[in-house]
């Protein structure tokens, strides 16, 4: 039986067939909940927790949703509410730089197609019932699922409608054979050209101090890269070297954080960051020292050494992060969908929801995309 009811104080929402929703206004509060729950690398509380405390001028807005009848929770959403344009939008916890969101899920959690429908539209309505009068409810990059349990929040949109999607490279057991897979890379010679350096040498952090030395000049490195470009670089402002540096000193330790270079007597060559979840590795950044290095493809090669040390520690999926550039085909990547899903909460959101599903239908026909988005002066960056 359907029944709705709000305690504005607490923010808690019961809505239909017996689920509760509760908002929760702080992470560290919040925190406490599902710790033995489904999640991917960004969901990892070093992951959110440094998130919440680099961009805390945004307002934390976590959904808890729990079985009504029995307390038991079911799945834990980490979103926050702002303002833009005049329009009162939840979202998740991102801001561009996790490669995917999605809810903590509980172990036991009741993800049939009628719980997992059942699940997403309670949160929707229990956003709506709340006194915040929010108006657009936006939650991209939406994985199909989530520690192989679906994800519940896909069933509010269209699978594969977002624009990005993760590049997802299978190794196997046996790497040898997956090195033979890609053997026109040429990583061999790469390897051999860049040892020929005095004091040549790949290593991963495994200290607080020296994965920071890493990522100031991966900071330095991209930036350069960036300035090359023509484009912002903004991963070194206040609030994202705060959030990377805090990822960094909380996860390293254990292997959840992963700072990897190519060294020799000259510097450091190359570096990349990433997380690493059970079986899983997403690779974040790559940075390279430039051209006088081009001999031996070091932002390649830092790649698959980093794969190779940690497929020897049993990682087995490899995710190149959203971005389809070439050389993510050349590892072997294949395109993993992501889902965009956007819902009024209002009448004022309206609009926005439109213009978001017109947007998703373009992507469908990539002729008509690259017409208008030539018609809107904005050029093609396919290959970038």
């Amino acid at each position: 039986m359907a029944f709705l009811s709000v305690e504005q104080l607490d923010g808690r929402v019961s809505s239909t067939s017996g689920i509760a929703v509760d908002f929760i206004r702080d992470w560290r509060q919040a925190a406490s909940r599902l710790n033995a729950g489904h999640r991917t690398a960004f969901q990892h509380d070093y992951w959110l927790g440094a998130w919440y405390e680099a961009f805390h001028d945004l307002a934390p807005l976590i959904a808890v949703i729990s079985d009504a009848a029995t307390g038991k929770d079911i799945a834990m959403v980490p979103m926050i509410s702002h303002v833009r344009r005049g329009i009162r939008v939840v979202e998740f916890a991102d801001l561009g730089v996790s490669d995917n969101n999605a809810p903590i899920l509980a172990l036991d959690a009741p993800m049939d197609a009628a719980g997992a429908r059942a699940a997403a539209e309670a949160l929707v309505q229990g956003l709506r019932a709340l006194p915040d009068r929010f108006d657009l409810l936006r939650l991209k990059k939406l994985p199909s699922y989530v520690g192989g349990k679906p994800n519940p929040l896909v069933t509010l949109g269209r699978v594969g409608s977002c624009s990005l999607n993760g590049n997802l490279v299978l190794t196997g057991d046996d790497y040898a054979d997956y090195q033979a897979s890609i053997k026109r890379m040429q990583m061999p010679r790469c390897w051999r050209v860049f040892s020929r350096n005095a004091g040549a040498r790949f290593e991963i952090a495994t200290h607080v101090d020296r994965a920071h030395a890493l990522l100031d000049v991966m900071d330095v490195q991209q930036q350069d890269r960036m300035r090359q470009l023509g484009s912002k670089f903004v991963l070194n402002d206040d609030a994202h070297a705060r959030f990377y540096r805090d990822v960094v000193r909380q996860g390293v330790a254990e292997g959840y954080t992963i700072v990897s270079a190519l060294v020799c007597d000259d510097g450091i060559v190359a570096t990349t960051l990433g997380v690493r979840y059970g079986a899983t590795y997403f690779l974040l950044r790559i940075s390279h020292a430039g051209k006088n290095w081009a001999s031996c493809s070091p932002g390649l090669l830092v790649t698959e050494r980093t794969m190779a040390a940690l497929h020897a520690q049993g990682v087995r999926r490899f995710d190149l992060s959203i971005g389809n550039h070439d050389y993510k085909r050349r590892f072997g990547a294949e395109p993993a969908p992501l889902t965009d899903v956007s819902i009024a909460l209002s009448w004022r959101g309206l609009p926005y929801v439109l213009r978001d599903h017109a947007a998703q239908g373009l992507r469908r026909h990539p002729r008509l995309a690259a017409l208008a988005a030539r018609a809107m002066g904005k050029a093609s960056r396919r290959g970038e």
